[in-house]
């Protein structure tokens, strides 16, 4: 037991001598989350009327205040965490907004973003309606598959991937959520962030005064 736990306490070690990268974790989330939210809020900034109508379809109070503060969220947001500004601050809006997109217009849909009958999530332990929706788009999706086989350049129109239905679950949502919650904790990270070099000026005040 003593030697498996020298072996757990050498591999640590060894990973350790890559914390010096510690700081391209959060830029690769920064990066990854910016192109999302900016082609989010600008796709709603191009029709807002229609966007608030939806949203006050959903029965949600307020259309169109809430259409405004979503899409100004995301493109704000977007550019933000391209330049690591507020990055911490920012995130918690837009945590928001994935919690109330998930709520109101994905949680209905399961967890599933793409429908999979074969898959643990369209299961009837996670409710009837799940299993039902991702079985009545397979079977929608076979036929079309069996249009356009017969009708189509399949072989074609699949060069780039194979057809699948959206199944518009929380998947996607969640997933943002999450990584904007570790964004949270850990902040826009070391070197490629304004944030970063604001807090060692930060530092630097509350060194001088304690100085002083």
């Amino acid at each position: 037991m003593s030697g498996l736990i020298k072996l757990g306490c050498w591999a640590n070690r060894v990973l350790d001598n890559f914390k010096a990268l510690d700081f391209l974790a959060p830029l690769a989330l920064r990066l990854y989350l910016a192109p999302i939210f900016w082609i989010a809020g600008m796709t709603k900034m191009s029709d807002l009327s229609s966007f608030a109508g939806w949203l006050g379809g959903l029965g949600l109070p307020y259309p169109e205040i809430m259409a405004y503060l979503a899409a100004g969220t995301e493109v704000v947001g977007a550019v933000l965490l391209v330049l690591g500004l507020a990055v911490r601050w920012i995130s918690i809006p837009l945590m928001v907004t994935m919690a109330v997109a998930a709520v109101t217009v994905h949680w209905q849909n399961g967890w599933q973003a793409i429908a999979s009958s074969g898959s643990a999530f369209a299961s009837e332990k996670l409710g009837p309606l799940a299993l039902e929706n991702a079985e009545a788009a397979v079977e929608r999706l076979d036929a079309a598959k069996n249009l356009l086989q017969e009708h189509g350049n399949y072989d074609w129109l699949t060069e780039s991937g194979s057809f699948v239905v959206l199944n518009n679950g929380i998947e996607f949502a969640a997933t943002y959520f999450i990584m904007l919650l570790v964004l949270f904790f850990i902040g826009a990270g070391r070197f490629f962030s304004i944030d970063y070099y604001l807090g060692k000026k930060c530092e630097d005040l509350s060194y001088t005064r304690y100085e002083g």
